[in-house]
């Protein structure tokens, strides 16, 4: 019974209706990013070309989505995609260009990797460093508007949690598991006990002043 319960609401829970494409006479891919906001680990971005044809009921903003649902719809982008691509910029390439440019890195090696060069780049978000000669479009909460950016952030998303849960069994004590980096009140109070890890963000000045690497206390200069 609760595995039919959660198919019927994996089902009904999630039907918006997103454009199938912005221009309907070009090859466009959609991008997106995932864990720029975190405290650790790195920034992933996914670029996908979607048939003009697409569709999937639940395909929508990958934080409007379980993660049962993400989960199941990453398979199906990847095998309907025309072409796809997830890439990464991990935190030491962060805190040295910072995480801004390092989102924009992270989707500009995805367009490198891409099977087929788009004619078109749809951004979610309000800014984009332009991609060789290729025209794009920033469009603010994108990944709720057109199929391809959704797509994009599930893919870049999935992509990201795994890659942190492999974190999470060499560092255990930061909850990374489930908070996946962000900086919820566990995190935050990990960190007070532990220090940071060899893979946080030292350029997000999230350490308390007195704790060093792994909690050691610094001594302050008299």
């Amino acid at each position: 019974m609760n595995n039919l319960y959660r198919r019927f609401a994996d089902i009904c829970c999630t039907l918006t209706m997103l454009a199938a494409y912005f221009n309907p006479d070009k090859l466009e891919a959609g991008l997106d990013e995932a864990g720029r906001g975190c405290y650790a680990g790195p920034v992933f971005a996914a670029a996908v070309i979607l048939p003009k044809d697409f569709h999937h009921p639940l395909l929508n903003d990958s934080k409007q989505l379980s993660e049962h649902q993400r989960e199941m719809l990453r398979p199906i982008i990847e095998k309907e995609s025309i072409a796809f691509s997830v890439q990464m910029v991990d935190h030491t390439e962060i805190d040295s260009i910072n995480i801004l440019q390092a989102s924009y890195k992270a989707m500009h090696l995805c367009l490198d990797k891409l099977k087929k060069k788009p004619e078109l780049l749809l951004i979610d978000g309000n800014r984009f460093k332009a991609y060789k000669k290729i025209p794009h479009h920033c469009i603010v909460k994108g990944d709720g508007k057109y199929a391809s950016i959704a797509a994009a952030s599930i893919l870049a998303k999935t992509h990201r949690d795994a890659y942190m849960l492999s974190l999470h069994e060499q560092f255990p004590q930061y909850g990374w598991y489930k908070n996946k980096g962000y900086g919820t009140a566990l995190h935050r109070k990990a960190i007070e006990v532990h220090g940071l890890s060899p893979f946080h963000r030292r350029s997000f000045n999230i350490l308390p002043k007195q704790l060093g690497l792994f909690g050691h206390q610094v001594n302050k200069k008299i």
